[in-house]
């Protein structure tokens, strides 16, 4: 038998992993939780799942070590056997998780495992189209990303209330940030080829080579107007998430399957915030687009709205918080009715 030959019957196990490994990963990334029948314990499953992901993360590393210089047949077969042990037994635990307990944590979950097997297919691949002869650097990046992978699940939500927080306070991140690209583009000069192309050099039609009849690079004096108005309600959706946030995180309850459900509606709501932002800030860059502003504009709000409704309507809203639900619910109908009057005009 040739060398070449010997190689391939000695990866072979490692070939039935990988496969086994992609199979994993897909199930656990597509499919449903089994449903507990009777009583379900978060406690033993957190337990259960971390023990598992930390045989995981031990198992990667006996892999990456064995195959560090040429493997016999037996070491191969019988790393490559605990290893897919681990495997299932880590997408096994996974599905023990069901949506009762939150869809929000169950998402948050199903993501990190999805990660540390993706993480572990990445190296049993490197490890198959490699030389055996000595820990590759690219080897050695692949054992630490199963292991970066596997860390993450400290970091995790344990419950659907951490796990909804977590989200809203993502989200409330991307809207500052949108938020505050905006108040930058704001500050810059009106126009920032006044000093290059000045109005002295236009021609008859007012577009020569110093025109500044094409407004597709600057704002217009009404094009400024309105996007100052427009960050009022980018503005009500910050405060929106923050002030939602908060609620979450001191009213937010885990103790009933209607709990757990209606912070799960309120990360679903509070989803499209973030997005309706980006779509106006965008159709508001010069050239304005305002038909897309418009639109924008009341997608938004309607966003808005319905995050509000749902808050007002479920348990993390307390005699304290309908103050600011109102009042935001009404800072949001008073900057639809100014954007339209504006929009209206054309001005």
């Amino acid at each position: 038998m040739s060398a070449d030959n010997s190689r391939s019957d000695a990866l072979l196990p490692l070939r039935n992993l990988s496969n086994l490994v992609r199979c994993s990963r897909d199930r656990v990334r597509d499919g449903e939780s089994n449903e507990s029948s009777g009583m379900f314990s978060l406690s033993n499953f957190w337990e259960n799942l971390n023990d598992a992901v930390k045989v995981t993360s031990q198992e990667a590393t006996k892999l990456s070590l064995i195959f560090s210089k040429p493997p016999s047949e037996e070491d191969c077969a019988e790393i490559a056997g605990c290893v897919q042990k681990s495997v299932l037994t880590l997408s096994t635990v996974y599905f023990w998780l069901p949506k009762s307990q939150g869809v929000t944590l169950r998402k948050a979950v199903r993501d990190a495992t999805v990660e540390v097997l993706d993480e572990l297919l990445q190296l049993t691949e490197v490890i198959l189209s490699s030389p055996v002869h000595s820990l590759s650097q690219e080897q050695l990046m692949s054992t630490g990303g199963v292991w970066a992978a596997c860390d993450k699940f400290n970091q995790l939500p344990k419950d659907n209330r951490s796990a909804v927080l977590a989200v809203l306070t993502s989200y409330a991140g991307l809207v500052k940030d949108a938020l505050a690209e905006m108040e930058e583009a704001l500050a810059e000069t009106e126009d920032p080829f006044a000093d290059v192309l000045p109005d002295d050099d236009d021609d008859e039609d007012g577009e020569g080579v110093g025109g500044r009849g094409n407004q597709d690079t600057y704002w217009s004096p009404s094009d400024r107007l309105l996007v100052c108005e427009c960050r009022g309600l980018m503005k009500a959706s910050g405060a929106s998430l923050r002030k939602l946030s908060s609620a979450v995180r001191n009213s937010g309850s885990t103790e009933t399957e209607e709990n757990i459900t209606q912070l799960d509606d309120l990360a679903d709501a509070a989803h499209d915030i973030s997005p309706s932002v980006d779509d106006l800030a965008l159709s508001l860059y010069p050239p304005v687009d305002r038909p897309a502003v418009n639109h924008n504009v009341c997608k938004l709000a309607g966003v808005l709205k319905k995050v509000l409704e749902i808050t007002r309507s479920s348990h993390v809203c307390g005699e304290a918080d309908v103050c600011w639900v109102q009042f935001l619910s009404g800072a949001v109908q008073h900057n639809l009715e100014k954007l339209e009057s504006l929009l209206s005009c054309g001005s």
